[in-house]
């Protein structure tokens, strides 16, 4: 696709390039977590914060924004959570409180709070599905989005769809994603080198220092 360098991009609009977290939290990734709690624990996406505070840090250095998308279950009228009978189905040990807003569990995990500009609530897998993540990128007049997160074939893939769908220039950090299995992940990078393009977390720091 005719995405643009990083480097390129910030030559031309310092603040046309955004960060988007998908999904980076502490019921996905700690230890204390709902998912490691049920046993589904990703040891791939436990090396994602490091590699995304550095570039988060970097974009915010040229004056880019930082978003993050956290999925949320919203309580019902007694407090329970209302699940999709499809992630039921998938994650059966997801109970009351887990990812309820202003809980620990759904928070940004630790290391990403000082760099994150705009945290948005989102239900499905895409970060722009019934969220105010358009309307913050366009009134930042964001262009370009650079998309990390979990899971690679789920929460990023749709993000970077629903984006190119909004006419973003999409960057995705290959080594800034995970997913369950390395078939899935190196699948989904695949499918979306046909929306934008796919660096490592290494190439896209190389590119917004130059």
């Amino acid at each position: 696709m005719g995405a643009k360098n990083l480097g390129q991009v910030l030559k031309e609009d310092q603040q046309g390039i955004g960060l988007v977290i998908v999904d980076l939290q502490n019921d996905f990734l700690h230890p204390k977590g709902a998912y490691a709690r049920g046993g589904a624990t990703n040891e791939s996406a436990a090396l994602l914060p490091k590699r995304v505070q550095d570039i988060a840090q970097a974009i915010k250095s040229k004056g880019g924004l930082v978003c993050a998308s956290l999925f949320t279950l919203w309580p019902d009228g007694s407090g329970e959570p209302m699940i999709s009978e499809h992630l039921l189905n998938l994650r059966p040990f997801l109970k009351k409180g887990d990812f309820a807003p202003g809980s620990w569990g759904q928070e940004l995990v630790e290391p990403l709070k000082p760099w994150v500009d705009v945290c948005v609530h989102k239900v499905a897998y895409s970060a722009f599905f019934n969220t105010q993540l358009d309307w913050v990128l366009k009134k930042a007049q964001v262009k370009h989005l650079v998309l990390c997160g979990i899971v690679t074939n789920g929460g990023v893939d749709s993000t970077a769809r629903d984006a190119h769908l909004r006419d973003y220039d999409i960057t995705v950090l290959s080594d800034g994603c995970a997913a369950f299995s390395p078939e899935l992940h190196n699948t989904a990078l695949a499918d979306m080198r046909n929306v934008g393009r796919v660096i490592s977390c290494a190439e896209a720091l190389q590119e917004l220092s130059a």
